[in-house]
């Protein structure tokens, strides 16, 4: 286990026994790295229930309408997807517009708590992509009437944009529906998400899917501190890659005294909650297959703890399908992709080196166990494995 000796003084350093300050331990890559899965439900299987994890795990990237639950398959223990289908049909779950202003799969009462805080991280996407288009243009007037075409029904945007430009037919019809997404709190209705299921990717405002308005005064404090539950140790660069919001060494100092601080290799300055998991560096951390917007690889501005530096010399094409990424002994190992056909499906794991033994035979049993989660018994499974 790595921990602090003695009390944390808020400083940065530790306080020992005999009253003298000591400066911040340092923690390795690896004890990061087993220090983050743990939290993350990747070292262990969780037997927490689907709207627990999620919301431990501050929500999953889910703007694919189903990739997301291999993210909850890795983590919890007896996973079905009826498990988090049910509750993204009663709206305990929800699709929404958060962090880093990517549809986030969260529970209803994180919809409500975290969604005025990453307004301007949502705003700021839109002033980057359509602000020139919208110059001039009454906020509220358009929010008002975006609101009340979603909350007579469920619209795409592409659906939006055309009924907001029979209102202002001088103004690009996809500029106006953004703007709504980002000046109005929406949600992703189902079917689309659920599994096994499809439907256009259509919206309504949170308030009309949840029957509740969003938090009047929403805490960014706990966010931080929910962040290092979930992804510490972490710097302040760290939360605000995760989150999308600039500004945040303000609200880390004033949360010094109540965390623990510790360096990373190169010094940097790394906060943690004092009770949070910090397994010791050779922890066995057993092969996990990741999906392709996996929180844990897109969370840290420095993501050396997770994604190894064979990773990032992959030629990975920039646009369209994103890789799914491998891990063997913690960090980024391989990818892996499927074929699925009507008679046969085959799920293809490559390493970027060659992995053999009780490594290999591990792996090939997890991926043997994700196939059959995907494709269950009505097809002919293989698993390959190519190093």
């Amino acid at each position: 286990m790595v921990d602090i000796v003695g009390d944390s003084t808020g400083s940065g350093a530790t306080r020992g026994a005999d009253g003298r300050d000591r400066p911040p331990a340092t923690l390795s890559a690896r004890a990061l790295n087993r220090a983050t899965l743990a939290r993350q439900l990747l070292l262990a299987r969780s037997t927490m229930d689907v709207p627990a994890a999620v919301e431990h795990l501050v929500g999953l990237q889910a703007q694919t309408p189903h990739t997301w639950y291999v993210g909850l398959w890795t983590r919890l223990a007896g996973f079905e997807p009826a498990h988090a289908a049910d509750p993204l049909a009663s709206r305990a779950l929800v699709r929404t517009a958060l962090l880093r202003s990517t549809i986030h799969l969260v529970t209803a009462r994180d919809a409500l708590a975290i969604r005025p805080l990453l307004e301007p991280v949502i705003e700021r996407g839109l002033t980057g992509a359509f602000g020139k288009r919208l110059v001039g243009i009454d906020r509220a007037e358009l929010v008002a009437a975006g609101r009340a075409l979603l909350d007579e029904r469920p619209l795409t945007f592409a659906e939006l944009g055309r009924a907001l430009a029979e209102r202002w037919p001088d103004r690009d019809p996809a500029a106006l529906a953004q703007a709504v997404r980002a000046w109005a709190p929406l949600v992703q209705v189902t079917p689309r998400g659920l599994w096994g299921r499809s439907g256009a990717a259509a919206h309504t405002t949170v308030e009309r899917w949840l029957g509740a308005d969003v938090a009047a005064e929403p805490s960014v404090t706990d966010l931080v501190r929910r962040y290092l539950g979930a992804f510490g140790p972490a710097s302040v660069r760290d939360a605000q890659t995760w989150s999308g919001l600039t500004r945040l060494a303000e609200v880390f100092e004033e949360m010094r005294p109540a965390l623990v601080v510790f360096r990373d290799t190169e010094g940097r300055e790394l906060f943690d909650l004092p009770d949070a998991p910090r397994p010791d560096e050779d922890t066995p951390a057993p092969p996990r297959l990741l999906y392709d917007f996996d929180n844990l690889l897109l969370s840290h501005a420095d993501r050396s703890r997770v994604i190894t530096d064979r990773h990032r010399a992959q030629d990975f094409a920039p646009h369209g399908p994103q890789p799914r990424s491998v891990l063997l002994d913690g960090v980024t190992a391989g990818v892996w992709t499927t074929e699925i056909g009507k008679e046969r499906a085959v799920l293809t794991v490559r390493c970027f080196d060659p992995v053999s033994g009780a490594h290999e035979e591990a792996l090939a049993a997890e991926a043997r166990d994700l196939l059959r989660f995907l494709v269950g018994d009505s097809v002919a499974r293989e698993v390959r494995i190519a190093g």
